[in-house]
């Protein structure tokens, strides 16, 4: 009866640590998940980056050289 009742002791506290290591992994994957958030915005806001450079070196920029040029460029 004793071993018996050991026995029952023993698988109560395995279940018990199980359950605590399943509880603390659960906070990690929150960390896990705030981790790809940040990349996933960091990579997100480096496209954004990289299309407004691209808008003002290929539209906006060349446009404002030649209307500064047609300013200074009179004649008279």
């Amino acid at each position: 009866m004793k071993k018996l009742m050991r026995k029952i002791a023993e698988r109560a506290n395995e279940l018990t640590l199980r359950a605590k290591l399943v509880v603390e992994t659960k906070r990690a994957e929150m960390y896990v998940d705030k981790g790809v958030g940040i990349i996933i915005a960091v990579v997100v806001g480096a496209l954004l980056l990289a299309g407004v450079y691209t808008l003002f070196d290929t539209t906006i920029l060349p446009k404002v050289t030649a209307k500064i040029n047609e300013m200074f460029n009179y004649g008279g």
